[in-house]
């Protein structure tokens, strides 16, 4: 074989495969996961005696023996429409996730669709059994005042897929009523696979 046609064959073995390892794809390409998103649903409210407080939630019942049936509005907030694309959804006192909230006596959390319609309510505080028509609402968390940052998880009554709002009210029945800021977090959650590889 002649010289020049035996170098032009080893400058094809050496180069072509190496050309073909930098062009492979990579088998799991790194996907950064999306920085949290932090809502406002209620803004700091100054304690208030109960009585003073005109407005009533009149749909809201408290099955209370010692105290108004018809809770009294604090503070009420409305989101834009959010998503949840597979975030986790908690609740927290500033918009950074590194404080807790309170409320007295407690938050009425509605999930609510582009029409208008609840999809999902929960109760968030220290209160009776919540009723608004014949059904009861939920309790979300333990029966307190107080919260430690990120220890109401929410993400069970957010829908999954879609657009959705959340309507907030605080109300109260008894004594005075207050509520702290409150944020809503939507945090991106570790793929499940990801999970189980880490429980092995």
């Amino acid at each position: 074989m002649p010289s020049r046609t035996l170098t032009l064959a080893l400058a094809a073995v050496c180069v072509f495969p190496a050309c073909a390892a930098r062009q492979a794809p990579a088998a799991h390409p790194v996907v950064s996961p999306a920085a949290p998103r932090a809502i406002l649903l209620l803004k700091d409210t100054p304690e208030r005696e109960t009585a003073r407080l005109k407005e009533l939630r009149q749909d809201v019942e408290v099955d209370t023996r010692d105290a108004d049936r018809t809770p009294h509005v604090v503070a009420t907030g409305q989101t834009e429409p959010l998503k949840l694309e597979g975030a986790r959804a908690r609740l927290y006192g500033d918009a950074k996730g590194t404080e807790g909230f309170s409320v007295d006596n407690f938050l009425l959390l509605e999930v609510v669709d582009g029409r208008g319609t609840v999809l999902r309510r929960a109760a968030v505080g220290y209160t009776d059994s919540v009723l608004i028509g014949n059904q009861q609402v939920d309790n979300v968390g333990r029966r307190a005042f107080a919260f430690e940052p990120g220890e109401v998880d929410v993400t069970e009554l957010l829908p999954e897929s879609g657009e959705f709002r959340v309507r907030t009210t605080a109300l109260d029945y008894w004594g005075v009523g207050r509520v702290s800021n409150v944020y809503l977090v939507l945090s991106p959650e570790a793929r499940r696979g990801e999970d189980d590889l880490r429980g092995q």
